[in-house]
């Protein structure tokens, strides 16, 4: 076990492949270049080895690399390092990293809060290059249904939400895992349009066996680069969730298959009695035409996730049974008569992903071929981080998996019959997009815009905006409004995906709350039901004056609803803040913790707690999404008049 002042370098096993100029280890979002070898084993006290530019240097971290380096690399897992020279790598590193079933890359393609992925693809012209377009859930978050685009199936870019407005989703007080759940994405050539089913859980109870099953819908669009260009949604008749729309062009029909609880259930059963059913459908009106039928019954659990494609002779049906937690499978069935079946299986899932490996929760795949002789399929998985003899809940939530597809007397075979892992078989070597700048920074606010850009989320759909980047230039101004973080209902917060186990979130604050209750800062978001905050809020003193403004921190115990509340310096004998000052904010995310921490005039607290004291099940609804996050500011059950404004905010890779 080696160790260095920024954070550990871990036993674990580990490796590392090929990503054109980078190193990508399987931490999954560190990258080391070869050329900082010579440093990486000079510096190994430092949080941060400098970036090397002599050659000579470079070339002896090259050929150390090389000699025996190799091996020691392959013994150790990287989280907190992370070296940014400039080099050039032999294409000899390609070799050095491929496996023996072919070159590898590395899961997730996707990192963070990304479940429940689906896939289209669209041809290559004369112009451009074969584009695929994926879209992940969103649940309970505003905008819904992510969309991402890529040219390599290895670098993604998030381009929009095919629900960007209050006529497409409307989510008040819903449930912690409720709200927008799995679509299905697929393009029309012949039409040159896009289709999103979806469907909105309003009511989620699984505890109380109350679950209200939503009329599902589909979007479409004939611009998906333009998110203002979705539809508003064209409903259908049958009621479910993960909606799969098919277009069979054999007989022209178009086919929408959903889960949803049986008509005919064993008195007793809560999951395993929640079944496929497919009708044909009028895509003009998504007017059922034909009677639901079931055509799949799982007696391993809940069959959900369904997705329907044609190849050759067959037709297949993909489904992900036994829930989404450790049970999770991917199963497939195929028919040589139609989307009716009768469908023949192989008695067994396609793989299955235990409780004890590095990739955990496998399923729910999207089968595509890319287009260019190959097929492949995106599938949810989670990464969790092993704390002792325990897996610790994923803090990052499920995240979007790319696996190699191959076909055996017309079954398919995933990931080359292996288990899933973050190391990969089956991508020829592309070059990976780096994860930071040379400053460490992943991503940083535009704050020039007249409108938030893509990537901001919002708890339920917002009654109205709650910020502005004009009335203050270079700021995000933010106006609290009358519901705090506990609501049901959205408060004017405004989060972010986490997407590594080792980033640092960092805002600059400037609010002077007048009124007592105002209160505004940065929030480690879990669920209204668990969740983290350090900002600035105004309370009553003792002795009956003025709102006294004071450092107001909250941390999560591991217990619903159970926040520990403290405000550090009512107590002591430090004067009143000068909030003229700026307000320096910042969450750090380490593999079993977090760490906020509030500076301000010559002031600074700091908290950290542990991960698994923030990911606790809430009472109701479920945990299906990740960790976020973001800003907020709230009155006590009023708004507040009082903006607080931020600017530098970003997120930087430790």
């Amino acid at each position: 076990m080696l160790h260095h002042a920024g954070g550990l370098v871990s036993s674990a096993p580990s490796a590392v492949s090929s990503g054109g100029d980078g190193l990508h280890l399987q931490s999954g979002d560190r990258i080391l270049r070869p050329g900082a070898i010579f440093d990486c084993w000079r510096n190994l006290s430092r949080a941060r080895p400098p970036a090397t530019t002599n050659k000579d240097q470079r070339a002896v971290g090259w050929k150390a690399f090389k000699s025996h380096t190799w091996g020691l690399f392959n013994q150790l897992q990287f989280y907190s390092w992370h070296c940014h020279p400039t080099l050039d790598i032999p294409s000899e590193i390609i070799k050095m990293t491929s496996h023996e079933d072919g070159p590898i890359f590395l899961n997730p393609i996707i990192p963070g809060f990304n479940p429940d992925p689906t896939i289209c693809v669209v041809p290559a012209t004369d112009s451009t290059p074969t584009t695929y377009f994926l879209s992940t859930s969103t649940f309970e978050y505003f905008p819904g249904c992510a969309i991402y685009t890529s040219t390599d199936l290895i670098n993604w870019k998030l381009i929009g939400h095919a629900l960007t407005r209050r006529s497409q989703v409307e989510l008040r007080t819903v449930e912690p895992g409720a709200g927008s759940w799995a679509s299905t994405l697929r393009y029309r050539p012949q039409e040159k349009r896009w289709y999103l089913a979806n469907g909105l859980f309003q009511r989620y109870r699984p505890t109380d066996d109350e679950r209200i099953f939503p009329r599902g819908f589909y979007v479409w669009t004939d611009n998906i680069w333009d998110e203002n260009s979705w539809s508003d949604p064209v409903y259908f008749d049958n009621p479910g969730f993960d909606q799969d729309l098919f277009w069979d062009d054999d007989d022209r029909k178009v086919y929408l298959s959903t889960t949803v609880r049986m008509g005919k259930r064993t008195p007793g059963l809560k999951l395993k009695d929640f079944a496929i059913h497919i009708s044909e459908i009028d895509i003009s009106t998504g007017r059922t035409l034909t009677p639901p039928q079931v055509i799949r019954e799982s007696p391993h659990g809940i069959a959900e996730g369904s997705h329907i494609i044609r190849r050759g002779e067959y037709y297949y049906l993909f489904t992900a049974e036994g829930g989404t937690e450790a049970g999770h499978q991917e199963w497939v069935f195929r028919s040589q008569t139609g989307p009716y079946g009768p469908w023949e299986g192989q008695g067994k899932a396609l793989w299955y992903n235990g409780p004890e490996e590095e990739v955990q929760r496998t399923g729910h795949c999207d089968v595509f071929h890319d287009g260019n002789g190959n097929w492949w399929a995106v599938l949810l998985g989670v990464r969790p981080v092993k704390a002792g003899d325990k897996y610790l809940e994923p803090q990052m939530g499920r995240e979007t998996f790319l696996v190699q597809v191959d076909w055996v007397d017309d079954w398919p075979v995933f990931n080359k019959g292996r288990n899933i892992a973050l190391q990969t078989v089956g991508r020829e070597a592309i070059e990976k997009a780096a994860v930071a700048d040379a400053d460490g920074v992943k991503w940083k606010a535009d704050l020039s815009r007249s409108s938030l850009e893509i990537g901001w989320y919002h708890k339920n759909t917002p009654i109205k905006p709650c910020h502005s980047l004009t009335e203050r230039p270079g700021y995000l101004r933010l106006y609290g409004n009358c519901f705090d973080l506990n609501s049901p209902e959205s408060p004017a917060m405004i989060l972010r995906k986490q997407t590594s186990y080792s980033e640092t979130f960092k805002a600059t604050m400037l609010f002077k709350p007048s009124r007592v209750g105002y209160e505004s800062g940065v929030t480690i978001w879990w669920s209204q039901y668990s969740y983290a905050t350090i900002g600035i809020g105004a309370v009553q003193p003792q002795d009956g004056g003025p709102a006294v403004p004071t450092i107001i921190t909250r941390e999560p115990t591991g217990k619903v609803n159970k926040l520990k509340v403290a405000h550090p310096l009512l107590d002591s004998a430090i004067p009143a803040l000068n909030l003229d000052q700026p307000v320096k904010l910042s969450i750090t995310a380490r593999s079993s913790d977090y760490e906020m921490s509030l500076s301000v005039d010559g002031i600074t607290t700091t908290r950290i707690f542990k991960s698994e004291a923030l990911t606790v099940f809430p009472p109701v609804g479920g945990a299906f999404c990740g960790v976020m996050y973001g800003i907020y500011s709230f009155g006590q059950s009023e708004p507040v008049l009082d903006p607080s404004d931020f600017t530098d905010i970003e997120i930087i890779e430790i």
